[in-house]
């Protein structure tokens, strides 16, 4: 079904100018993988011999017709391929920020800014309808395991910044940093472990911790909250 001129952006066209979703979809990524191929001095066989050495092989002439519009579908496979031969994320083929303003995200739907579309696409538009509980978990997890991470950083920073310390007042003030990072560090492991513990209530498997925060995890023992912290909001 041909879109209609307002839902696909084309308000300057004929409707039977208009192409369809699927096509506006390949065209955008076929004229993003020209873009980045002819960008990176590749040939359509440089491409094709690149695809082959990640271990899924796109001949050049699926490539040259994929560009020209010619190939007829484009497999979600072929994509993500492509993506890494041309050392950039797949959804950068699908909505090519910078290069293409508006997209149709859906048929029968109005375009919308480029940005707007992939942040729906990846789960960042806070306003989107599409829900995706461990999808926020997973992104709970890294920032709080980042938390962990430079809080535990700036604690053995300060640690030797006290051994070095040439005068009293500076040992002084080096210690309260580090006590302020091992408090900061205690609130984000705490913060880790609840988040590791929703994981699993939802059935999915918390991400491996590096080492140094073996313990953050709920089925091991770890640091526990502070009592004073205990009654606050977290």
């Amino acid at each position: 079904m041909t879109q209609r001129d307002s839902d696909a952006g084309y308000d300057d066209e004929d409707e039977d100018d208009v192409p369809e979703w699927p096509d506006q979809v390949m065209a955008t990524v076929a004229g993003e993988v020209r873009r980045l191929r002819k960008e990176l001095g590749m040939s359509a066989q440089d491409l094709a011999d690149r695809c082959e050495e990640i271990g899924h092989p796109i001949p050049r002439n699926v490539i040259a017709n994929m560009e020209s519009g010619r190939r007829a579908n484009l497999p979600l496979v072929d994509v993500i391929v492509l993506a890494a031969a041309l050392h950039v994320s797949p959804v950068c083929l699908i909505y090519p920020l910078g290069y293409v303003g508006r997209v149709q995200r859906l048929p029968l739907q109005h375009s919308v800014p480029t940005w707007d579309a992939m942040r729906w696409f990846t789960g960042d538009d806070p306003g989107s309808n599409a829900v995706n509980l461990m999808l926020g978990l997973f992104r709970d997890h890294e920032r709080d395991q980042r938390a962990v991470l430079a809080a535990l950083k700036g604690e053995r920073r300060e640690r030797w910044t006290a051994e070095a310390a040439a005068t009293p007042a500076e040992r002084d003030e080096a210690l309260r940093a580090q006590a302020d990072y091992a408090e900061k560090g205690t609130l984000a492991k705490y913060r880790l472990r609840v988040t590791r513990s929703r994981i699993q209530e939802e059935g999915g498997t918390p991400p491996h911790v590096p080492h140094q925060l073996i313990g953050a995890s709920p089925e091991t023992t770890g640091p526990q909250l502070p009592t004073y912290l205990e009654e606050m909001d977290i």
